[in-house]
């Protein structure tokens, strides 16, 4: 059968013949977006430790803590926020072609 010029794939007219997006890259995009959520999380999640431990052996204040666990919150929205729009990008972009 073989590739024909001019051919519409996805209602978009390319010079190459048909090129189609397989689910299996978008899939693979979200997962990989997904890590990198966890992995914020995880930083997160370390870092409220660190300011825990600091807590118990009574080197910051109990305002500071929470001072700190919410500036550690705003950073983690901020770069998940960034990993969002990174995963946004690509799909968009993947459906471009």
């Amino acid at each position: 059968m073989g590739i024909r010029r001019g051919r519409r794939a996805h209602g978009r007219r390319t010079g190459e013949g048909r090129r189609t997006i397989s689910p299996a890259i978008t899939r693979q995009a979200r997962a990989e977006a997904e890590k990198g959520r966890v992995s914020v999380r995880n930083i997160r999640r370390d870092a409220n430790g660190s300011v825990k431990d600091l807590l118990k052996e009574k080197e910051i204040t109990e305002d500071e803590s929470r001072g700190a666990e919410d500036a550690i919150q705003k950073l983690t929205d901020k770069f998940i926020g960034q990993v969002d729009d990174l995963l946004a990008e690509k799909e968009k972009d993947l459906m471009k072609v």
